[in-house]
């Protein structure tokens, strides 16, 4: 038995398949769901370009910031340092990390190339859009859902990230359009690459598979439309899936606490609309369109609610024990407004229904509603989209920073760091391919740590004994000593054998020579 969802009232399963079949054949010729290959490759292609067009400009001129540095220095790491760092920290991100990895081997770890996958990951997950819009709804729908999704400006801003959140994206699509297919067309095949889409969605982000919970919406529908063993295919399917990721689940629980610096407020979840889109126009229009897009989506209601309101709904309650709300741990349920906008739009513009057959006025008035939409929606998007390529504000500029270090040392000279915006590891970046002043105070490197920070001389007058001259990289502000929050003990020998000399003042971080007295 076929186990289409139909449009019409339930029928007997037989008439179903026949009248879910029908159906589609309707919906091809008026322009609906059912289109051909060629519509499917144009609503995959065009939000591919566009968010690609988005994307790749610029890709490497921002700098790099603190959660990027951590992605370079632990796939830059050998595997046996890589195992040993995930056993204390991140081992969530340990598939991640090893695509990385061989990723880095092949293409280098310039800015450019340490997001390019990301950017390309993004750009398919538009593709996705499109193909979830044309198969749920029509090709229009399909076709704007992936366009708006493609200029959202924080689609810019993660796809220009060496992180995992648009893996995570890419996979929470992938799942569902998987779903779609095996409710569609049941098989072992199906449902077995449903599973697997299931698992690489956990590997990108565990928050993401929160998506299933909008699946099984979908699939509850269509037990009760008729499908008597369609809950055990996909319970069977989700299982195994989740099973996959349970050894990584089990150890990233003993690890909670490297996210418990996220202490959530109710201010965060009056800016979760501008933090997860990347503005408030663009975020108040998919979300005040998408509730009505409610109404428009049918049978596919449920699930597209559940997509968007339970996993922010669920991380803000559970923040003070589980700390993942986070706007960018929410990117995968961008596409869901997408599509409740899509489907507003489109019905409003008479185009949503495969069994409509508007006149040619119709048609030309649905056409230019739907493309004024998008071109409106882009055009209010571009501030938003340059903002997203520009530097963090409250980033250091550890760029210059390195340029003020590798134009005036000397050799012999050492460089020491303070502050807590993981200074070292930044300057390693920034530096890894100059001859850089030699680390002074550090006595056990990270690796040999098995964590990101190294651990620093118990016996600083004998680890500074034989420099005469130090670079001071210091992120202490609002005029603060630089050297304030330092061990009590390396800071008394620096005071003791050191004068100030050259100071200069960056974007939030100070570079200063210390001279031997």
């Amino acid at each position: 038995m076929t186990a289409y969802i139909p449009v019409e009232e339930p029928q007997a399963p037989e008439a179903e398949a026949v009248g879910g079949r029908a159906d589609r054949r309707r919906g091809a010729a008026s322009g609906g769901g059912g289109g051909g290959r060629g519509s499917a490759l144009l609503v995959f292609l065009l939000p591919v370009l566009a968010t690609l067009v988005c994307v790749l400009p610029g890709l490497g001129d921002r700098q790099l910031w603190r959660d990027e540095h951590a992605t370079w220095w632990a796939s830059s790491l050998s595997f046996s340092d890589l195992g040993r760092l995930i056993e204390h920290i991140d081992v969530v991100f340990t598939p991640y990390y090893v695509a990385m990895h061989l990723w880095i081997m092949v293409a280098g770890d310039s800015p450019a190339m340490l997001r390019l996958p990301g950017a390309l990951a993004m750009a398919v997950s538009a593709g996705l859009v499109g193909l979830l819009g044309r198969r749920m709804f029509t090709v229009r729908t399909g076709l704007l859902a992936g366009l708006l999704f493609a200029v959202v400006p924080a689609v810019t801003r993660y796809g220009q990230e060496a992180r995992p959140y648009a893996f995570a994206t890419f996979f929470a699509l992938l799942a569902t359009l998987l779903l779609l297919r095996a409710l569609e067309r049941p098989s072992l095949k199906g449902w077995t690459l449903y599973a697997l889409a299931v698992a690489a969605t956990g590997f990108g982000h565990l928050v993401a598979m929160s998506v299933i919970a909008g699946h099984l919406c979908l699939v509850v529908l269509v037990k009760k439309r008729g499908d008597r063993i369609v809950h055990y295919a996909f319970a069977g399917a989700a299982l195994l899936g989740l099973s996959i990721t349970l050894p990584m689940v089990a150890q990233g629980s003993g690890q909670s606490g490297q996210i418990s610096w996220n202490v959530t407020t109710t201010q965060d979840l009056i800016d979760y609309p501008q933090e997860l889109f990347g503005s408030w126009i663009t975020g108040g229009v998919l979300m005040g369109v998408g509730v009505l897009g409610l109404l428009a989506a049918r049978r596919y209601a449920p699930m597209l609610a559940a997509w968007v309101l339970l996993p922010p709904v669920v991380t803000f309650l559970t923040a003070n024990q589980l700390h993942l709300f986070l706007p960018r741990y929410l990117l995968f349920t961008i596409p869901a407004w997408a599509l409740l906008t899509s489907a507003a739009i489109t019905r409003l513009a008479g185009r949503l229904d495969p069994d409509a057959r508007p006149g040619t006025g119709a048609k030309a008035l649905g056409g230019f509603l739907v493309t004024a939409v998008a071109a409106g929606y882009a055009f209010a998007a571009l501030p938003a989209i340059d903002l997203a390529k520009q530097d963090l504000d409250d980033e250091p500029d550890y760029a210059a920073t390195a340029r003020t270090v590798t134009d005036g040392q000397r050799p012999g000279d050492g460089i020491i760091f303070n502050g807590g915006l993981s200074e070292r590891r930044a300057m390693s970046y920034e530096l890894r391919d100059a001859k850089a002043p030699k680390d002074v105070l550090m006595e056990f490197t990270p690796q040999q740590n098995g964590s990101y920070g190294a651990t620093e001389c118990r016996k600083p007058a004998g680890c500074l004994a034989d420099v005469d001259r130090l670079w001071l990289v210091s992120t202490i502000r609002d005029g603060k000593p630089l050297l304030e929050g330092m061990n009590a003990k390396t800071a008394a020998v620096i005071d003791k054998g050191f004068k100030a000399g050259r100071t200069v003042k960056l974007h939030r971080v100070t570079v200063q020579v210390l001279e031997r007295k």
